[in-house]
């Protein structure tokens, strides 16, 4: 019996299911346009809602198959609760980006304990809180990607941002021990360190040499990290050789560089 081939009908993947917390963040807005430009559903969460209307709205005109925007103080939120409610909004999850975070002023906060306080709260707890709810989940489905923005800042105590670092110090070995958790059952955890980046976060540093990166470079790292890699992602990547240096440098060689 002769005749052509019978053609085998393949389904196409659903889009990727994706929350962003801290989605008015220029690295997060930034992942996000990568993202809706592959059919993403996006859940947008953050504080400013008038701005989070604007990216839902730009993001639907760039391919995202859905972009909610999800008014809500991360770091004051119950994560647990909330992102209950965010995953039966989306019917699951494949990505979240915990993407918020504070600066600070190191002479500020050393001077007022109250705000250390607050900019600990912020920075640390709040999203360790999210990140292990998130594992929560991740966990339950056996499948899919916790994605944290932390920095270099964390890879060693220096005296112009220790507080800061200390942050975001705690937050990747949260990650990275999230990862190990998780890593038998399917499902991954990456902790992306960047560098120096050119965001309104960092608008009052005038002097931005060879070091500094765009946050459209940041998101680049951040969508591929969402593949594939980890549990530790240096963006850009000659980071990983730069903190190797300073991260063995003897007390007595560090403690004479001001950084």
């Amino acid at each position: 019996m002769s005749g052509a081939p019978s053609e085998i009908a393949v389904a196409p993947s659903a889009p990727a299911r994706i929350i962003i917390l801290g989605a008015t963040s220029a690295i997060a807005e930034a992942a996000a346009r990568l993202w809706a430009a592959r059919g993403a559903r996006l859940l947008l969460a953050g504080r400013n809602e008038a701005r989070l209307n604007e990216i839902a709205s730009d993001l639907k005109t760039r391919g995202a198959a859905e972009a909610i925007d999800w008014p809500l103080d991360c770091a004051g939120a119950d994560a647990s609760i909330e992102l209950g409610k965010m995953v039966d909004r989306l019917g699951g999850l494949d990505i979240l980006l915990l993407a918020y975070g504070v600066l600070g002023d190191q002479a500020e906060l050393e001077r007022d304990p109250a705000a250390a306080a607050k900019f600990i709260v912020t920075n640390f707890s709040s999203a360790a809180a999210w990140c292990l709810a998130a594992a929560s989940v991740l966990e339950q489905q056996r499948a899919g990607t916790l994605l944290v923005i932390g920095s270099v800042a964390g890879d060693r105590g220096r005296r112009s941002n220790f507080i800061y670092g200390a942050t975001k110090g705690g937050l990747a070995h949260l990650v990275e021990g999230i990862a190990h958790k998780l890593a038998p059952l399917g499902a991954r955890a990456v902790i992306i360190k960047p560098g120096f980046v050119d965001t309104p976060m960092t608008a009052a540093i005038v002097n931005k040499g060879a070091l500094w990166a765009k946050p459209e470079a940041i998101a680049a790292s951040v969508v591929r990290a969402g593949e594939k890699g980890g549990p530790e992602v240096y963006a850009p990547t000659f980071w990983r050789g730069i903190m190797l240096i300073i991260r063995n440098l003897p007390s007595a060689i560090f403690n004479k560089i001001n950084i």
